[in-house]
């Protein structure tokens, strides 16, 4: 496998939607470009040249099988971009998710909800 230090940056490299795509084929294990493009709406050229970017951001790795290369994500360039994430966002989405579960608006006429009050003076009138 061929892995160098990775000299881009890889929150660039994710950027772009057709290398997000790539990145998730990959998820499921290596493929070759030609396996990428056929699964993308880009040609093959276009898939190596987000390939090389993905790899010198440190996200993907090649391996020569033969006379073809099968590219696979990185584990290391992987569990970087996950540790920082979790750096700068901890828990936030089990935060947000337990927030919005004990704010939600009750349904009316559903068990918990309050009966609507009337502001002062817009009762019923006496007659």
């Amino acid at each position: 496998m061929t892995a160098s230090a990775p000299v881009g940056d890889p929150f660039e490299a994710l950027g772009d939607p057709n290398r997000r795509a790539i990145v998730e084929l990959l998820g499921s294990g290596g493929r070759s470009v030609g396996e990428l493009a056929d699964a993308l709406p880009i040609s093959r050229p276009a898939v190596s040249r987000h390939l090389r970017l993905l790899k010198e951001a440190g996200l993907v790795v090649e391996e020569a099988q033969g006379t073809r290369r099968l590219y696979s994500l990185h584990g290391q360039g992987v569990e970087a971009v996950e540790a920082y994430l979790v750096q700068v966002w901890g828990d936030v989405a089990t935060r947000f998710r337990l927030m919005a579960e004990n704010t939600a608006e009750v349904a009316p006429g559903s068990p918990g909800a309050k009966k609507p009050t009337r502001p002062p003076g817009k009762g019923k009138r006496s007659r």
